[in-house]
Formats: structure tokens, C-alpha cells, sequence
């Protein structure tokens, strides 16, 4: 599990953070999230301001602006994949794999205004979002998938790669528009297609009740998950 997830920071060199400099980066980061989601040409002065660190402290954490932007990104997707686990340990495993979809759909919708810092800084760092985001999405998809096949509530054989295909239409749809309705249309009929075929719903005969009693072709508005 990575040390982030377990609450513990490291520095550059790969040292852990004093509790001070973890609470001093963490907050960083939060309100870097916020101001860079509202403006993708935040000052950097700002954040700095607006989190309550001087410059100092600032530049040794994120010495530029592209340095920033990507941590951000890591942050959050971590952030988003860790849900998964959590999902998964008070839902069924398939009402947990299709909450975190929409958890996801939310997220690409809600931070659509880091799209231009992001874009910019991947590509001066040579790197790519998809990669940025690769290893914690994966690992998730992966917990999820795992999960429900063991419960017989999807189709046995599906990858990771597989699923990030099938919901690849979400990064399609226009931030700015009615994008819930349309989002959990897609998500649906993503959901209906990896239960085609499941082991349980064979069990349990056409148009069955899912394992946590609910209609497996109804799900509630895409964000909106029941805790």
C-alpha cells in the first residue's frame, strides 16, 4: 500500500515528513485543488497565502508550478481509488463497483478546470494523465472486478484495461452541460453489460434482485451514493 495511503508523506529524497511538514504539504495541496479547479492560472503566491505557509515552505515542497499541478492530480486520483476499499466493506460488491463509478464520473465532471493546467504540465514533463492516474485507478478497478467475480455478480475475465475502455466515454461528455443524466445512462449500461453473463445472475434468473436486494438496473443519480 502506498505510504500516502497509510497517512504518511515522504520528501524528494524519499524521507518521511516531519508531521508538521506533512500537515504543512497536505494543505498545500487542498487549497491548491480548490484554486487551480476555479483557475487554471492560480497565482502561486496565493495558494501559498491561502494555505498559511510562507514562500519558503512552499517552493521546498513544490519548487514550480508544473511540480504542483501534477501532485495535485496524483492526490486526487489516490483520493478516488482509495474509495474503492471503502465502498467494498459496507456495500455489496456490485453496488460498490457501480458507486465508485459514479464517484469517478463525479470527479472527472467536478476538476474539468485543471484540464488546461494539467494538459500544460504533462506535457512539459513529457509525461501523460493517463499515466499520472494509471497506478491507483488500476489497483482499484482491479480490488472491485476481483470482488465482484468472486461474489458471481459480473462476468468472469474482465481486466482493468477492459474497464477503463467501457467508460471511456465519460471523459466525452461536456463539463458545462447536463452531464448526470447522460453520465448515468452510460454507466448503466456499462453496469448491465459486465452483469451480463454473471454466475449469480444465472442463480438468481433474469431481471433478479442484486446481492444487496436492490434492482440491478436501477442506480441512483450519478454523486449521490447513500454514505
Amino acid at each position: 500500500m502506498p505510504d500516502e495511503v497509510r497517512g504518511e508523506m515522504r520528501d524528494g529524497q524519499g524521507a518521511p515528513l516531519r508531521p508538521d511538514a506533512q500537515r504543512n504539504r497536505e494543505r498545500i495541496l487542498e487549497v491548491a485543488l480548490t484554486e487551480l479547479t476555479r483557475a487554471a492560472d492560480a497565482p502561486l503566491s496565493t495558494i501559498a497565502k491561502k494555505a498559511g505557509v510562507g514562500q519558503g515552505t512552499f517552493y521546498r515542497n513544490f519548487p514550480n508550478r508544473e511540480a504542483l499541478v501534477l501532485e495535485v492530480y496524483r492526490f486526487e486520483m489516490q483520493q478516488v481509488a482509495d474509495t474503492a476499499a471503502q465502498l467494498l466493506g459496507t456495500r455489496a460488491p456490485d453496488r460498490a463497483l457501480r458507486e465508485w463509478m459514479d464517484r469517478l464520473a463525479q470527479y472527472a465532471m467536478a476538476k474539468a478546470g485543471l484540464a488546461d493546467a494539467l494538459r500544460k504540465s504533462t506535457r512539459n514533463s513529457g509525461g501523460s494523465l493517463a499515466e499520472l492516474g494509471h497506478g491507483p485507478v488500476t489497483r482499484a478497478v482491479t480490488l472491485l472486478l476481483t470482488a465482484n467475480e468472486q461474489a458471481g455478480t459480473i462476468r468472469p475475465g474482465m481486466t482493468p484495461d477492459d474497464f477503463v475502455l467501457a467508460i471511456a466515454g465519460l471523459w466525452q461528455i461536456d463539463p458545462h452541460s447536463d452531464w448526470q443524466p447522460r453520465a448515468t445512462r452510460l454507466l448503466d449500461l456499462v453496469m448491465d453489460g459486465l452483469r451480463a453473463g454473471a454466475p449469480g445472475a444465472e442463480a438468481s434468473g433474469a431481471g433478479g434482485l442484486a446481492t444487496d436486494g436492490t434492482d440491478p438496473g436501477v442506480s441512483g443519480p450519478v454523486g449521490r451514493g447513500t454514505g
